[in-house]
């Protein structure tokens, strides 16, 4: 009981590093929640610190959630654990995004999740069987709704609505596929603000 505990607060602190945040204090001296949409993660990153800066807040967000599912994993699925291995990595990913999304380092209000997202699920893509199909449709899905509209938010939110769809027809584990409802909601929350100017037509477009 004490090592699952340990492992999904150890997921969430890593996933709490204000990446952004951290970058925009360093390079510019400004603090990236007042700045732009106000949102700690890489687009809001690379609009206020540039291209470079932008692009490395990215991989590293990414790197947060592939680390917790498969170096952190590894390390806590040999200890003593209510959940099975599997099971142990699905939910140690969903703390690190929780983590990235509503960080205990900056008053929990932190990124929206979509690079950490990621990285979680490339991660368990080693690890779950047939899991590297879904996110290989995932990702065509988010570059076909980018590259059609040019907007990172609204390719964002079609690709989280379609993550549980295809853990659903490619027949995922019940928990990684209730899980992945789990994160295609926390997607459409984190995009409230989003969705609202993408409806009037105001969402900035990359």
């Amino acid at each position: 009981m004490l090592w699952t505990i340990a492992a999904l607060l150890a997921s969430y602190l890593l996933g709490s590093i204000p990446t952004a945040y951290l970058f925009g204090k360093a390079l510019k001296g400004i603090d990236i929640r007042k700045v732009g949409s106000g949102n700690v993660g890489a687009t809001n990153a690379l609009r206020a610190l540039g291209k470079g800066p932008g692009i490395t807040v990215l991989l590293i967000d990414i790197l947060k959630g592939f680390i917790t599912v498969i170096l952190l994993g590894d390390f806590f699925v040999n200890k003593p654990h209510l959940l099975q291995a599997q099971n142990l990595r699905i939910f140690m990913g969903l703390c690190c995004i929780c983590g990235h999304n509503w960080t205990i380092f900056l008053q929990f209000k932190g990124g929206k999740g979509i690079a950490t997202t990621f990285g979680v699920l490339l991660g368990l893509s080693m690890k779950v069987p047939g899991l590297n199909i879904v996110i290989g449709l995932i990702i065509l899905t988010w570059l076909l709704v980018f590259f059609s509209f040019r907007i990172v938010s609204l390719a964002s939110i079609i690709a989280a609505l379609a993550l549980p769809i295809f853990c659903f027809l490619f027949k995922q584990p019940f928990v990684l596929t209730s899980v992945s409802l789990l994160l295609c909601i926390f997607v459409i929350i984190r995009h409230k603000a989003n969705l609202a100017r993408i409806f009037q037509g105001k969402e900035s477009r990359l």
